[in-house]
């Protein structure tokens, strides 16, 4: 069949191999940004369907998680946490942690859960992913819902906490997170489609990958407590946003520049880097999933 355009009115899209593999891509996802708002628009519908409790379940997960974190690690191991209540000090961490958990594993599994749509139209497929990690927004807006009730509660019960100035960039870790969240999903999904027994690890890597973040204790505990360890949470980017945060929420803690610039340098790498292995796998991932 031929396709020339014999005409004078110019091509609206241009579809081309994709053989550079250092091309990102980006220009085609703000071309195909209508159908980014759909993609974000089905994944926050497909949430509350055939649920009991709908959104709920995200006030529940988190307030669990923060009682558990109490009884154990506060009240069992010991840990202070200063002039800050215990649970209000882990619901902080878990808000902000639970974020880049739901990024990871949305966009970990991306070229299988979609394989029936990519193999029908083309579209940049990066989108998904993307779409992913702006809907879990919603999810992470509830969360902060939850956070800003039982911080009043503490707060009007003569609680020493205070909302420290820095607050103003706290938008800034959430990016970090999401971005974070982005490009280690993409690596992940693009390593599924071939080795499918990979996908089993990430439940457990996240959980560890979790108690190296520094969620339930301050950085300053384990460098005091266990020296020869502290560099596993030193070089960890996700344990500078959640100290950050509570600094930012609690006024507790402190904030490290140099650490939050090393977060940024870890940020930018990780998705292009996810990024440029995504767009090779989306070439070939149909005959391997």
């Amino acid at each position: 069949m031929n396709t020339t355009n014999t005409s004078n009115t110019p091509w609206l899209f241009e579809i081309t191999p994709k053989n550079k593999f250092l091309s990102l891509h980006l220009k085609e996802v703000w071309q195909y940004r209508d159908l980014l708002f759909l993609f974000v628009k089905r994944d926050i519908v497909t949430v509350y369907k055939q649920t009991v409790l709908g959104p709920l379940w995200y006030l529940i997960q988190p307030l669990f998680t923060a009682v558990t974190f109490t009884i154990i690690f506060n009240n069992l191991a010991g840990i202070a946490t200063g002039t800050v209540p215990p649970f209000l000090f882990n619901l902080a961490g878990i808000t902000v942690w639970n974020y880049f958990t739901a990024c990871l594993n949305g966009t970990s599994d991306t070229f299988r859960n979609n394989a029936s749509i990519f193999g029908k139209v083309y579209f940049p497929r990066v989108i998904v992913p993307i779409s992913i990690v702006i809907s879990n927004l919603l999810k992470f807006g509830i969360q902060c819902g939850i956070f800003i009730v039982f911080y009043l509660f503490y707060y009007f019960q003569g609680a020493a906490i205070g909302l420290n100035p820095s607050i103003v960039f706290f938008p800034l870790l959430i990016l970090f997170m999401g971005i974070l969240g982005l490009g280690f999903g993409m690596l992940i999904s693009s390593l599924v489609t071939k080795y499918r027994d990979f996908n089993h690890l990430i439940g457990f890597g996240v959980q560890l990958l979790m108690y190296l973040s520094a969620v339930m204790y301050p950085m300053a505990l384990l460098k005091e407590k266990l020296p020869s360890y502290g560099w596993l949470v030193q070089y960890n980017p996700l344990a500078y946003v959640i100290e950050t945060t509570r600094y930012m929420l609690l006024s507790v803690g402190q904030i490290s520049l140099l650490g939050l610039g090393y977060t940024f340098l870890v940020t930018v790498l990780v998705f292009f880097v996810g990024l440029l292995i995504f767009n090779k796998t989306e070439k070939s991932f149909i005959d391997t999933v």
